[in-house]
């Protein structure tokens, strides 16, 4: 057999690692030296961001260190039992890889995780060795690491000294389907080093009788990814499970992943198209709940079988429900009721508050600041506009409805 060149490894890690959602890297300051010497940096807010049209982040050198694994996880194309094509990586390839893209700007920093080979302790120390070594050798860039749940804490805490961020994945949204597919895999085990990732962060945060830190401790913080599709899992119990998952383990991120049929897949699985409109409706509906001020039982409920509606974005479909909170007067509602109005955001709502200060707002106003109109106009009064009976029609929820060929595929 052929010796493989590390382009070909790289084609081969690279697009195995395309199942993994969770890699964002917002939420990390820059890392400097006094002498301004060190081989590149993050911006303030984190790197920059480029997207594939599902909405995954593709600015990162993402790959896998190798796509060998002794679990036999059902949803993983890389279980031990997939007729898969293997490859590994060495420390030194993964560190010369990123270090070249990153000279010729092509990326911004790493996202990197890894089948289980010999050990959870053998291959989490050898990921910590190749972000080390990148420190040591001057790199600034962003760093992801995907820890794995029953490595040593002395590895995870390395880990978190040598990253901008750590993610555990909980895989999938309930104990039961984690026990039923990934059977190697314990969910206890999995929340338990979510929560050490937690308190050591917070130990390191804490100041010395000096005012000192004792370092950074992944500053970017720490995500997870729940799969979404593979499991008979509503929506109201992914969402519940992610409200949950935040307030225990100040998470930064819970990204869904909408499950696709891999290559080799397990008969236990279901053959179906990737629910990728049901994905991104997850997505809208936990900002809500992180920045809006929305309760899980005003999103989703068990009276639409714990669903959430794929035609409409889930604030418009409150909206709809609710019709008897609306209009709303933009020159005299509150912040909190704006941010409940489809087509308005948080930084409109702001401008919106701002700008009326100086006297009553119209619609031109409106879409100057940047305001969905179109979608705000039924619900909304403003000095030249009253939506008079439109909030009563029953063909309302029509005109907000895409043609099927419009959605999100």
């Amino acid at each position: 057999m052929a010796r493989m060149t590390i382009r070909d490894k790289l084609a081969l890690l690279s697009d195995a690692a395309k199942y993994d959602a969770s890699c964002a890297s917002s939420g990390t300051s820059k890392r400097t030296s006094r002498d301004g010497s060190g081989l590149g940096s993050t911006t303030g807010s984190g790197i920059c961001h480029a997207y594939a049209p599902d909405g995954r982040c593709i600015s990162l050198l993402k790959i896998l260190m190798t796509n060998y694994c002794v679990f036999d996880c059902a949803y993983c194309v890389n279980r031990v039992s997939s007729n898969v094509p293997r490859a590994r990586f060495t420390v030194e390839e993964v560190v010369w890889l990123t270090t070249e893209f990153y000279r010729r700007n092509y990326i911004e920093g790493l996202f990197l995780s890894s089948g289980i080979i010999r050990s959870s302790d053998y291959t989490m120390e050898e990921m910590v060795r190749i972000a080390e070594t990148l420190r040591a050798q001057g790199f600034r860039g962003y760093i992801h690491l995907k820890t794995i749940p029953d490595a040593s804490p002395e590895l995870i805490e390395r880990a978190g000294l040598a990253a901008d961020r750590l993610s555990i994945n909980v895989e999938l949204p309930t104990d039961a389907s984690v026990r039923a597919f990934a059977p190697e895999k314990n969910p206890g085990q999995i929340r338990s080093a979510m929560a050490r990732v937690r308190t050591t962060g917070e130990d390191y945060a804490e100041t010395s009788w000096k005012g000192r830190r004792r370092g950074k401790f992944a500053p970017a913080g720490q995500s997870t990814q729940m799969i979404v599709g593979a499991d008979a899992a509503d929506d109201a119990t992914i969402l519940g499970n992610a409200h949950r998952l935040y307030g225990a383990y100040n998470l930064k991120r819970v990204y869904y992943s909408a499950f696709s049929p891999i290559p080799d897949a397990s008969a236990v699985l279901p053959l179906v198209d990737p629910p990728l409109m049901r994905e991104h409706r997850l997505y809208q509906a936990d900002w809500l709940l992180r920045f809006y001020d929305f309760s899980l039982d005003e999103i989703v409920t068990r009276d639409a079988g714990g669903m959430l509606d794929l035609d409409v974005d889930p604030k418009l479909a409150w909206a709809l429900t609710n019709r008897d909170r609306f209009p709303v007067d933009v020159n005299a509602a509150p912040r909190d009721m704006l941010l409940r109005v489809p087509g308005f955001g948080a930084k409109i709502a702001d401008r919106i508050l701002a700008a009326r200060r100086s006297g009553r707002l119209g619609l031109d106003d409106i879409r100057r600041m940047g305001g969905r109109v179109k979608q705000a106009l039924p619900f909304i009064v403003t000095r030249d506009h009253s939506p008079k009976g439109s909030l009563d029609s029953a063909d309302l929820r029509t005109r907000f409805v895409k043609p099927k060929q419009m959605e999100l595929f």
